[in-house]
């Protein structure tokens, strides 16, 4: 389909649906996803794979200083036809339910901050890769929106050689993920992409630049169609990490720094352990709970008589008419 035809039903869809100025986030498919637009963002929700292609955006400089708190209020989409993934699909799995669209992005009020937590922006990300690489990659792409305005972004997974599934859903388990950054203000119009393994790395950003034309031929998608051809060609050929003048993050997080237990409600254990550790005191294997000594006369006053977790005897004064201190009782 010629790259016109494609840029005029871009622009026919974005005058029906109500989209506001530009609509240049929103990239050409020519897959049969769902399209699912909310109040900050809009995404192409693949029922395949159950979670979305591509999410779409602008950023403004003014919305990345937003004061709206982090809710942590995931729940299935309820604008997904077909239903999205559950929050259940991921319990218990090992992975993080990784955001496309961060939730730091959503800062602008409180609506953007809770649809962000909508399970149909969520993906299957390895912990060390989406509290590690992929972190420093989101806040290189803040602080491009706050040197150039706005920037418009398309994220997203990619499914060529899934690393398995997850949940009753079968939630496919990407092998990487893109970014795509549009910079169309005046003077300095300027483009780029990003493709990252699902994996831990302490590579820098600019190890994983490419152009945009590169991402489109990893994804089958045409990004930024709205664009008049010749600059879309221009910008899209081509990149320069250093025309963005951001810091080129490293990720400090490796394989191995969070505990590979599962907790007793099935989620990830969060808990930081020693580089040498797989797991942390809890989820040792043979770690059983100490349990508090047992007096059967009660003492007035004096010593506590539990032991603590390290097994050693706690130092704390027992409370009056009791064994125990305040923590042991």
């Amino acid at each position: 389909m010629p790259k016109f035809i494609k840029a005029l039903l871009v622009f026919l869809w974005l005058i029906t649906s109500g989209w506001g100025q530009s609509g240049l986030e929103i990239p050409s498919s020519p897959f049969n996803d769902e399209i699912v637009r909310h109040s900050a963002y809009t995404l192409g929700y693949c029922e395949a794979h159950e979670q979305a292609r591509w999410v779409a955006y602008e950023l403004t400089s003014s919305e990345i200083a937003g004061n709206s708190r982090r809710k942590d209020n995931f729940r299935q989409d309820p604008s997904v036809s077909t239903g999205s993934a559950k929050l259940s699909d991921y319990r218990g799995s090992g992975y993080d339910r990784g955001h496309l669209a961060p939730a730091a992005d959503m800062k602008h009020n409180s609506t953007y901050m809770s649809e962000s937590f909508f399970m149909s922006n969520m993906s299957p990300q390895s912990p060390s890769f989406n509290r590690g690489i992929w972190k420093n990659l989101e806040e290189t792409v803040r602080k491009m929106a706050v040197l150039s305005g706005a920037v418009y972004v398309v994220t997203g997974p990619i499914f060529s050689v899934p690393k398995g599934q997850i949940g009753l859903s079968k939630v496919t388990i990407p092998s990487s993920y893109y970014k795509v950054i549009l910079d169309f203000r005046e003077p300095d119009l300027k483009a780029i992409g990003f493709i990252l393994p699902n994996t831990a790395s302490s590579k820098p950003i600019s190890s994983y630049a490419l152009s945009v034309d590169a991402v489109e031929s990893r994804t089958g998608l045409d990004f930024f169609a709205g664009l008049p051809d010749d600059t879309e060609n221009l910008l899209e050929s081509k990149y320069d990490y250093s025309d963005w003048k951001v810091n080129d993050l490293t990720s400090s997080r490796k394989a191995g720094k969070t505990c590979s237990g599962i907790t007793k409600a099935g989620n990830k254990c969060m808990r930081a352990v020693k580089s040498k550790d797989t797991y942390c005191y809890q989820h040792k294997p043979g770690y059983s709970p100490k349990v508090k000594a047992k007096t059967s006369t009660p003492v007035s006053s004096g010593r506590c008589q539990a032991k603590t977790q390290k097994g050693t005897q706690c130092k704390r004064k027992a409370a009056s008419g009791s064994a125990y201190c305040w923590q042991h009782k």
